[in-house]
């Protein structure tokens, strides 16, 4: 669903990416895992065109996604769950949701993905007249992937949901992430929590300075020494 091949981007003279080459296939849930200022977040704004790549190709389903506008590419079925939520905080739970299905035309549709956002994450149901900025860090959490599920996304990039989070909220976060996933959407997530991350996976990159220094199944680099070292503590 999801090639990069040969992606280089660059903040003026400072090369951020470095020529990196991953997939994503349909139905696969895939991470990105990294230490602190690796690219990860990086990688995720240039595949939604929020940064510029400065050499390789991105495609989704064979499109061309540099040559693509943002809102175009969010039309393609891409959505981006960013770091830190970025929920609208003065607008309640509902308008949060239906701000995310502003492409949507058919308002039978938006309503049938009201009602599915909301069996998936049931919180959001009983908060839906409550203002976003009000909810705590993990319910702003499920806001931000309930908005990007409004799109109808048949790829969702998910980066550093756990973000801030207590462990209890991070399991339920990770949770649900397994659930969308057994649903049948193909997800993309870059977290900095790697033993949870590769628990939930199907295959992962470890991205080094820019560079994918590792690749495999998750359960691989789940028990690959070099990785438990450097990123699961052992």
């Amino acid at each position: 669903m999801l090639k990069i091949e040969d992606l280089h981007v660059s903040y003026g003279a400072v090369r951020a990416i470095k020529g990196i080459s991953l997939e994503v296939n349909d139905g696969e849930l895939v991470s990105l895992i990294g230490a602190n200022g690796a690219g990860k977040t990086t990688t995720l704004h240039t595949i939604s065109g929020l940064v510029p790549a400065a050499g390789g190709s991105i495609t989704l389903d064979g499109k061309d996604l540099r040559k693509t506008a943002p809102e175009k590419i969010i039309e393609l079925g891409l959505a981006h769950v960013p770091e830190g939520r970025h929920v609208f905080a003065r607008m309640t739970v509902e308008e949060n949701l239906y701000m995310g299905a502003y492409i949507v035309r058919d308002k039978a549709k938006t309503k049938e993905r009201l009602e599915m956002v909301y069996s998936h994450f049931p919180r959001l149901a009983e908060r839906s007249r409550q203002l976003a900025g009000t909810l705590s860090g993990g319910e702003q959490q499920m806001l931000a992937m309930g908005r990007a599920l409004m799109t109808g996304p048949k790829m969702l990039l998910l980066d550093e949901p756990s973000m801030g989070l207590s462990p209890l909220l991070v399991k339920e976060i990770f949770s649900m992430i397994r659930s969308l996933h057994a649903d049948g959407i193909t997800i993309l997530l870059v977290e900095q929590n790697a033993k949870m991350a590769l628990a939930i996976s199907d295959r992962a990159y470890v991205l080094e300075t820019g560079k994918i220094s590792m690749s495999g199944s998750a359960q691989e680099l789940l028990h690959d020494d070099k990785v438990r070292r450097a990123y699961l503590g052992a």
